[in-house]
């Protein structure tokens, strides 16, 4: 009986199958969608406090050892740079495990900071400067993440400069327009990244660099962020 229900009924069974697997490929593709979306929208959020996690993360496994004591135990938050969470061995001498962690989370913040040069680019009417924004962010970026290796020294001068022309840039077209908290912002990141370069280079007041570093890092983050998620492109169209 069930034999000839089954071969009465096959085409039936057979339609409804087909039509259960659509909808559940075209359920799970809405799904992929929005998911997608999602992440597209809050990337940078997402990248961001990722990235703050794996540092500290890193930091808390540190071993010690610092500029002002080499003997120290632990991460300093005053006296270490986030660059001493990238070395194979820390300070101290002693084998550093967080070393992986720190350098998945430079890996992270280099894309999520890539994707957001790229985004910005698109807000601003002129071609060039918005080509010059997207290229030389995301070029950038490469050389950024290659700042946790061992070329490190090599890569910060290139990093940096062409990070600072990049936010130039940007800085050059918040200007003209009213957004005034931003050009505040603006302003004061890109004077606190001139003085920890200068720091650096010099060799001045480097018992304070630590702490200026972190804080340009914290400038930096909070900068893109306001850049991404508070200004559109119509901000940017000439008026």
């Amino acid at each position: 009986m069930f034999e000839n229900y089954f071969f009465k009924n096959f085409d039936v069974l057979c339609k409804n199958k087909i039509a259960c697997l659509t909808l559940k490929g075209f359920t799970l593709i809405g799904s992929f969608k929005n998911n997608f979306f999602m992440l597209k929208k809050y990337y940078l959020i997402v990248g961001i406090l990722s990235t703050i996690t794996l540092l500290a993360i890193a930091a808390a496994q540190y071993p010690g050892g610092s500029q002002a004591d080499s003997t120290a135990l632990g991460y300093d938050w005053r006296n270490n740079y986030i660059s001493n969470l990238f070395g194979e061995q820390a300070v101290n001498g002693a084998s550093n495990p967080g070393r992986y962690w720190a350098v998945a989370g430079m890996f992270l913040l280099s894309v999520s900071l890539a994707w957001f040069f790229v985004s910005f680019a698109k807000k601003i009417p002129q071609k060039r400067a918005s080509q010059v924004i997207k290229y030389v962010g995301l070029s950038g970026m490469v050389f950024a993440f290659l700042i946790a290796t061992p070329l490190h020294d090599v890569m910060i001068p290139i990093a940096s400069t062409l990070f600072l022309i990049g936010i130039f840039y940007c800085t050059v077209f918040v200007f003209k327009t009213k957004l005034r908290a931003l050009q505040l912002l603006c302003a004061i990141t890109l004077l606190s990244f001139y003085l920890s370069l200068y720091c650096y280079g010099s060799g001045d007041l480097r018992e304070y660099l630590p702490v200026l570093q972190k804080i340009t890092f914290l400038l930096v983050l909070l900068l893109v962020l306001a850049l991404e998620y508070f200004t559109k492109k119509e901000d940017f169209e000439v008026r």
